[in-house]
């Protein structure tokens, strides 16, 4: 496409719809405007940034790109981890981090309206002093939620609770022509034509700009347990993990964690774990109305560990407890980071059954081509997130055998029918993935769509499609 370069008349007409002190021009622009979480991903430039505060100001920005052929690129939190916030092609940098009220709260109906720049651990506390639960709980609590419905993402408690696609029960949106509408309601049930709302969630800012949410939030669990399993072996710890999904036990979250992550994290925030001298680690959350019925299903929960070749079980049911097993769990991703000098990372999706074949296929890769791999993840939906570190390897040799290697990653994955990502998105770095997974014909349907909603393809271009 050919992308108009925004002018400095342009600059002041945004300016002007907006106000000046939120419109950051060439060089006043901050640098954390040009990547996501993931820099090695790429770093670019945007040409303006506009923070936005309103549903009328993001009409009157993208009304403005639209008519001037200029690209624009949502950004939330910038927590995201596929290059999805990275202004690939400059323009424009839309950011809703000041959109970020509570709106309104139904709890007759049990939702909450929210703007698009509030963020998860914000919700999740005010709904806590609202006596209801938000459950979407990422591994990034500071990312925002018009980011988390635009990833459609996941979270260690999506077993028992879903993903955030499940909360979402309507939204606001600009077009890119600037046209505002809404998608969903607020009610039970509808069948009323087709549903859109569906298909922009997870779309990754390339359809619409989300303005309004209304999410919905749930009874809040009184009691919540957690078991730290060790195993010594990877087959017998997620060979476990069937046995759960078809009881009447409804774990709310199986973690898998290997021992030298276990480790790393621990050492990254200097926790004590309760064990750590196993091959591999479930971890299991329990929520419940009683404590009664809660360690009931704990002690059921212990003796199929047990059963499956577990080495011990070890009962969580304090808060320092729970908060040492679950803060090393969320440390995982920046532990890693800080163990070495630089790092890829993706988050394929695999059945629940093929999550130790795909680990030792990886194992594999690994010696093959002498990079670091760790993996860890969500055992209970087979959502591994897989990290690839360069450690003390030649940077351009990296640079050559990381793509090679994780080629080789994504084709096994869809030879066990997984997937390409589960909740990190596609963004621009795994564009290319995609392609080769899905096949010209879905492809083409994926195009049709974006063509339908952007006919200028200037909503955030260069994401999931190409």
């Amino acid at each position: 496409m050919d992308y108009q370069v925004i002018t400095p008349e342009g600059v002041a007409y945004l300016k002007s719809v907006t106000s000046p002190e939120r419109v950051f021009y060439g060089e006043e622009i901050e640098y954390d405007y040009h990547h996501d979480e993931m820099p090695d991903f790429g770093t670019h430039a945007p040409d303006v940034v506009v923070q936005v505060i309103s549903t009328d100001e993001v009409s009157k920005v993208l009304r403005y790109a639209y008519e001037h052929m200029i690209p624009v690129t949502p950004r939330g939190a910038g927590t995201g981890l596929s290059g999805g916030a990275v202004p690939i092609y400059g323009g424009i940098v839309l950011s809703t981090e000041k959109m970020n009220k509570i709106l309104e709260w139904d709890l007759d109906n049990m939702t909450v309206v929210v703007e698009p720049g509030v963020l998860v651990m914000e919700l999740a506390n005010a709904a806590i002093e609202k006596g209801v639960f938000y459950p979407p709980e990422p591994g990034e609590k500071t990312a925002s939620i018009g980011g988390n419905v635009m990833t459609n993402a996941g979270g260690m408690k999506a077993v028992g609770y879903g993903v955030t696609r499940n909360y979402v029960v309507a939204m606001e949106c600009v077009l890119p022509d600037g046209s505002v509408m809404q998608f969903g309601s607020n009610v039970a049930k509808n069948t009323s034509g087709y549903d859109i709302k569906d298909l922009i969630i997870g779309s990754e800012g390339t359809l619409c700009i989300a303005t309004k949410l209304r999410m919905r939030v749930v009874p809040q669990p009184k009691v919540s347990y957690t078991l730290l399993v060790p195993y010594s072996s990877l087959e017998s710890c997620v060979g476990t993990v069937p046995k759960f999904i078809n009881s009447d036990l409804n774990p709310t979250a199986i973690e898998y964690m290997p021992k030298s992550l276990l480790d790393d994290a621990a050492y990254y925030l200097n926790k004590i774990m309760p064990h750590k001298t196993a091959d591999s680690y479930l971890i299991l959350m329990f929520d419940g109305v009683t404590a009664e019925d809660v360690e009931r299903r704990c002690d059921e929960a212990a003796a199929i560990c047990l059963a499956n070749g577990a080495e011990d079980v070890f009962l969580c049911n304090t808060d320092e407890r729970k908060e040492a097993v679950w803060s090393v769990r969320g440390a995982a991703l920046e532990a890693l980071k800080a163990s070495t000098t630089d790092m890829d990372e993706c988050d394929i999706v695999v059945p629940r059954n093929k999550i130790a074949d795909f680990s030792r296929f990886a194992d594999q890769k690994m010696a093959e081509y002498g990079i670091r791999i760790s993996i860890q993840g969500h055992a209970g939906d087979g959502n591994m997130h897989i990290q690839l570190m360069r450690d003390d390897m030649d940077k351009q040799l990296f640079e050559e055998r990381c793509p090679k290697l994780m080629a080789d990653l994504y084709a096994k994955a869809k030879v066990m029918d997984g997937q390409v990502s589960g909740e990190h998105g596609i963004g621009h770095a795994r564009v290319e993935a995609l392609e080769n997974y899905m096949g010209p014909r879905m492809i083409a349907l994926f195009k049709a769509i974006k063509a339908a909603f952007d006919d200028k393809n200037i909503m955030n271009p260069g994401k999931v499609i190409r």
